[in-house]
């Protein structure tokens, strides 16, 4: 059964690219621009046909409620982290909801995904991801769902607030350490230098590695990025804010799943937003 969601989320070309709407999860105001509306925002994403939807339990029912055979596969969020606002709380955690892979099983899940945090400074949180990555593993493997572990090596936020590190040399281990505790695909981050991220595929050992977006960028910016991530041999991208704070959403998904899959250049995909 595997493989065969697996299928699912992977498009013949090989590659896939998640929409992530699963923003309001982590109780963080900022994140919410764009999904105000869950209805609206998943309709509008599922009429642009990407690959996959990412959504937490409460939301995804909204996904599968949409008729047909052609609506995108469904990955499901299982952790909740509150590492996200500024300043920190006294006391971070990252926990998994219950039951995870048997909720993901009822609502037809094509994969199940966890975060795999590191912050400065902050060893009670990563060894909390640590437990929630080992638990899903055995689980994924009873129920043969696919497990997207998401290595995110953060800055401290008193800097600015949520931000990720793109150092290479941090990225590396922590997307070596989630392939070792059995990741089937690995979403990581983008580095600085967006020319040395074959690093980051060949650490992960052959398996599919998909990037994260970030933060809100010029339409420039994120196409243009796309392509060289993919040309660097990601097998797919996993956007959220990038697509659906954008004033064409719709386009926007278009424009990407152009480069991810049929590898049109940013000029090319742009052509999907006018």
């Amino acid at each position: 059964m595997k493989a065969a969601r697996l299928n699912r989320l992977f498009a013949p070309s090989g590659n896939c690219f998640d929409v992530a709407i699963d923003h309001g999860m982590f109780n963080e105001p900022s994140f919410l621009g764009g999904i105000e509306d869950m209805h609206k925002s998943i309709r509008t994403i599922a009429d642009a046909a990407p690959d996959a939807i990412q959504l937490p339990p409460g939301t995804a029912p909204i996904l599968q409620a949409i008729p047909g055979k052609t609506r995108p596969a469904l990955v499901l969020r299982t952790d909740i982290a509150n590492v996200y606002g500024t300043p920190l709380p006294r006391a971070l955690f990252s926990e998994v909801i219950d039951r995870p892979v048997e909720q993901g099983v009822v609502l037809d899940a094509a994969c199940v995904v966890v975060n795999l945090l590191m912050l400065p400074n902050q060893p009670e949180l990563y060894r909390d991801c640590i437990r929630n990555v080992n638990a899903l593993k055995r689980q994924c493997e009873v129920y043969g769902m696919p497990l997207m572990v998401e290595p995110l090596v953060m800055q401290d936020n008193a800097k600015g607030g949520y931000m990720v590190d793109g150092d290479i040399s941090k990225i590396l281990p922590l997307v070596r350490q989630a392939a070792e505790l059995g990741a089937d695909i690995i979403k990581a981050d983008p580095c600085t230098h967006v020319s040395e991220y074959h690093r980051v595929i060949e650490i992960a050992q052959g398996i599919p590695v998909l990037v994260r977006g970030g933060g809100r960028v010029s339409d420039a910016e994120i196409l243009s990025r796309t392509h060289e991530l993919m040309q660097q041999g990601a097998r797919g991208i996993v956007y959220g804010r990038n697509v659906v704070q954008h004033a064409n959403p719709g386009g926007m998904t278009r424009a990407l799943m152009a480069i991810v899959h049929d590898k049109a250049t940013a000029e090319a995909a742009a052509k999907h937003l006018a």
